[in-house]
């Protein structure tokens, strides 16, 4: 605080030093928030859950192989909050899914052809948020109607339709939202027909194998790459008539993150054709069943490959 009867050497010295803790106090702000492209450290975001975590992890690890320092945002929540982050600056780039872009961040209408739904989010971002879609991988974590193969032979089941026969004797098990989200349980019983189900238990998504193998439930909710399918050995049923849309995952980067860093772009696009369906069912089981952690799982796939060397 100013004394009232500082001289007039105090008072200059005093108005020097508020002008230097000011100068100090914005350029902090400016560093925190905003734009951080140009603070040489590439953040690098993920959602929370397990296939998230592996996949930021090969990113980070990607990048800092490259010689970029890295600094891991992981664990943000769900799609809305990664965006904001993204949009913000609060994160340089993370994994997402053609699918959840297109209908939870744009809104836009479902649609089931791979290419034009990365087409219409590539666009779409690159428009409205100036953000950049690298490559897609082959894998589709879409949502899935999955089975044990004796339930399979048993009910002869290969296809969605084939359930939709057989609704009324199938008790199925999920997460409380799929009873009631548009490409859920409603979706299946417009584009399958008006089927009934014997039951549906609805729960929590670490419990949902677990009681396709006790018998508490015939059919599951899943996901397309969830590593309990090869695993266990379970039949994921074709979606013959197309309700859900591609969720393909690809890196969702800053555009002056791009600019600033040549090597982000080239460095990530190696790792999109390594990343099937099969390929990613297997890591996300040496986490989720195995219980190894994700930037273990992720270092040893990218030595395996080649893409990154062997320390």
């Amino acid at each position: 605080m100013v004394k009232l009867s500082q001289t007039p050497w105090e008072r200059f010295v005093s108005l020097v030093a508020i002008s230097v803790l000011t100068c100090f106090t914005v350029v902090a702000c400016q560093v925190g928030s905003g734009d951080q492209a140009t603070d040489n450290v590439i953040r690098v975001g993920s959602k929370d859950f397990t296939e998230q975590f592996i996949l930021g992890e090969l990113y980070a690890q990607l990048l800092e192989d490259q010689d970029l320092a890295v600094e891991r945002k992981f664990n943000l929540g769900g799609a809305p909050i990664a965006q904001a982050g993204l949009v913000k600056g609060d994160i340089d780039l993370y994994p997402e899914y053609t699918g959840t872009a297109l209908l939870t961040i744009l809104k836009e209408p479902s649609n089931t052809n791979p290419q034009q739904v990365f087409d219409t989010v590539a666009k779409a971002y690159e428009n409205n948020f100036n953000l950049v879609w690298l490559n897609p991988a082959p894998m589709n974590n879409t949502q899935a109607l999955v089975v044990t193969t004796d339930t399979a032979k048993k009910y002869q089941l290969e296809t969605i339709s084939d359930f939709a026969k057989q609704a009324q004797k199938l008790r199925m098990i999920g997460p409380p939202e799929f009873e009631a989200r548009e490409d859920g349980l409603p979706g299946l019983q417009s584009a399958y027909g008006a089927f009934k189900l014997k039951d549906y238990i609805a729960t929590d998504p670490g419990l949902r194998y677990q009681a396709l193998q006790s018998g508490q439930a015939e059919i599951a909710v899943g996901f397309g790459t969830d590593g309990e399918i090869d695993a266990l050995n379970l039949v994921v049923l074709k979606d013959d008539q197309g309700l859900f849309p591609p969720y393909q995952v690809a890196p969702v980067v800053r555009q002056p993150v791009l600019e600033a860093y040549a090597k982000v772009k080239g460095t990530l696009n190696a790792l999109a054709p390594k990343l099937t369906d099969e390929t990613m069912r297997r890591l996300n089981y040496e986490v989720s069943g195995n219980r190894q952690e994700p930037r273990t799982v992720a270092q040893q796939f990218l030595q395996e490959t080649g893409l990154i060397s062997p320390t």
